[in-house]
């Protein structure tokens, strides 16, 4: 694997792969978990045409991988019912999304039961069933995406699909143990997914890791011309989190719905970020939390209306699912506007509240009901499992979600909420959580060498990580440069080419935006300035050059580094 990227190419052929899920899905016994899967004659022959262009050197990232796809989301030659088998049809193109993943070499292996329409974060509203918990059939899987977390947390799929307007994505990932990447609204295009309530709707990645998760999300995102809400990467997308972040956390008085079995594992959770290298800070997510509810008490409900509000009255439509989305005919246009106009000042004042964090840290669930709980309260308890994931797409924010511990066979999770396209930041700090490498997701950036004072743990590193920039890997010039000492307040080199008599000398390799780049090059004091400086490979890279000036010659000491000690 590829620790810079997460590329994960399955050492397994994509035959055997095939195989091997096929017999999970008959060794499991979960039939609820899927509406429909591919015949066995189609998938591996589809694996036989991987394997085949794998083996002629055909770049495939995802080789070898086989994925399952919420049932909201289009996969050509299978019908797409959202949970309603009224409403079905039979799309002639794959998503986007999953189109693109297909093209680096999964294998999709059918379609996963959800709560109706995307309308739940239970799992239980579907006539295909209540689709259990990995770990106890007595328990909820969550939802609405339920049957692709349950596909991947059962080992029948190395990840799966799912779609999150309100949690859906986060929820069913911390109650099954697995990672949830909720990317920026608009990075991951939604052209072939059913609405749900279309202006905050996402597609999602579940996997066991985070490299495989980072892996699919990545090879999905990108605008496509087919959804004219996608979006790319803005100019100043930050790269990294920084080496010693600030994460905020909540008030225990918005801690009370949490079920108290849970919270050992959330106050571990936090010392765990603490130890990690974090500090953390207590704030008042109250407003945030509140503005939950207008996703389903107020008027932003019609979103809902308008998508599937005609097919209401077939007679397979969820009761629940039905009540839901029925409440929008008491609002008027006028409300709508109203209420989108409150989130807009939401909007506002999260970013005030958040100034200064680089993520806030959430329980993803405050609980984990019983299949009995749910039926005794169904909008009450599903009401109760949005608590921490409902604010999150109405804000613009990004998140990911990840395990953090059991409570006997009940899940719990954790999520790392950002602001919009900085979700690099929440993966590297997941990956701190979880003590591996961190995968990337955004764009690689430009690169910039650096041989002095802005090496790691130097006084100036400080001007490259405030800018979200990434380290890259150690780097050597090419034996044809001499280093001088100035003096300056931090101290620090000059790294001239020389004529004759040159050395190669070490540094380091940073990623940067272009905007951040461009902002460090204004920045630069003279004499320095930025310019090519050779490598001993033989490739050029952006660092700092400048005119020979006054200073002692340190070239013998071997690098910065060498000379300071």
């Amino acid at each position: 694997m590829d620790n810079q990227t997460g590329d994960l190419v399955n050492s397994d052929s994509a035959t055997q792969r095939v195989e091997a899920a096929l017999a999970r899905i008959s060794a499991t016994g979960r039939p609820e978990a899927w509406i429909a899967l591919r015949g066995e004659d189609d998938l591996l022959a589809e694996a036989a045409r991987i394997d085949a262009a794998r083996a002629a050197g055909a770049d495939l990232p995802l080789a070898g991988n086989v994925f399952a796809a919420k049932d909201n989301i289009d996969v050509a030659g299978l019908p797409t019912t959202a949970a309603a088998p009224s409403f079905a049809y039979r799309p002639e193109r794959d998503a986007t999304a999953v189109a693109r993943l297909r093209a680096a070499g999964a294998i999709c292996l059918g379609k996963t039961n959800l709560d109706q329409f995307a309308t739940g974060l239970v799992g239980t509203r579907s006539p295909y069933g209540a689709v259990r918990s990995a770990a106890d059939p007595a328990l909820i899987s969550g939802g609405s995406s339920s049957g692709s977390a349950v596909a991947v947390a059962l080992g029948i799929a190395d990840f799966a699909l799912g779609t999150d307007t309100a949690g859906s994505g986060r929820v069913p990932a911390a109650l099954n143990g697995l990672i949830g990447v909720k990317a920026t609204l608009g990075l991951v295009p939604v052209d072939g997914v059913v609405p749900a309530c279309a202006s905050y709707d996402c597609l999602t990645v579940f996997a066991p890791d985070l490299a495989l998760a980072t892996t699919a999300i990545r090879t999905m995102t990108g605008p496509s011309p087919a959804d004219p809400a996608s979006r790319d990467w803005p100019a100043d997308t930050p790269l990294a989190a920084p080496p010693a972040p600030r994460i905020a956390v909540p008030h225990p008085d918005a801690l009370q719905a949490l079920d108290p079995d849970f919270t050992p594992l959330w106050e571990a959770a936090v010392e765990r970020c603490r130890a990690a290298g974090a500090d953390t800070a207590v704030i008042d997510v109250q407003p945030l939390l509140d503005a939950a509810l207008l996703l389903y008490e107020g008027a932003l409900v019609a979103e809902r209306f308008a998508a599937f509000g005609e097919h209401l009255d077939a007679d397979d439509t969820d009761p629940t699912v039905a009540a839901i989305v029925r409440s929008a005919v008491k609002f008027s246009g006028a409300d709508l506007a109203a209420d989108q106009q409150r989130l807009r000042a939401v909007r506002r004042d999260a970013r005030t509240l958040l100034a200064g964090f680089d993520a806030l840290l959430l329980p993803t669930a405050p609980l984990h009901p019983s299949l009995a709980d749910v039926h005794a309260d169904p909008i009450g308890v599903n009401a109760r499992m949005g608590t921490y994931t409902n604010f999150v797409n109405l804000l613009d924010m990004a998140a990911v979600a990840l395990p953090a511990g059991t409570a006997g066979t009940k899940g719990f999770g954790v999520s790392l909420i950002v602001p919009a396209f900085h979700d690099q930041v929440a993966i590297d700090l997941t990956a701190r959580l979880q003590h591996t490498s961190a995968p990337l997701f955004a764009p690689a950036g430009s690169d910039l060498v650096v041989f002095g004072a802005h090496l790691t743990k130097q006084p100036l590193n400080h001007q490259l990580t405030d800018l979200g920039a990434r380290y890259a890997g150690d780097v050597r010039t090419a034996p044809a440069y001499r280093m001088y000492a100035l003096d300056t307040d931090p101290p620090k080199p000059l790294v001239i080419r020389a004529g004759t008599g040159g050395a190669s000398l070490p540094g380091e390799r940073w990623q940067l935006s272009p905007a951040a780049l461009g902002r460090f090059l204004t920045a630069l004091p003279a004499p320095m300035t930025l310019g090519g400086v050779e490598l001993d490979d033989g490739t050029w890279a952006t660092g700092f050059v400048a005119s020979p000036a006054s200073g002692a010659d340190i070239t013998a000491a071997g690098g910065w580094r060498a000379h300071r000690q």
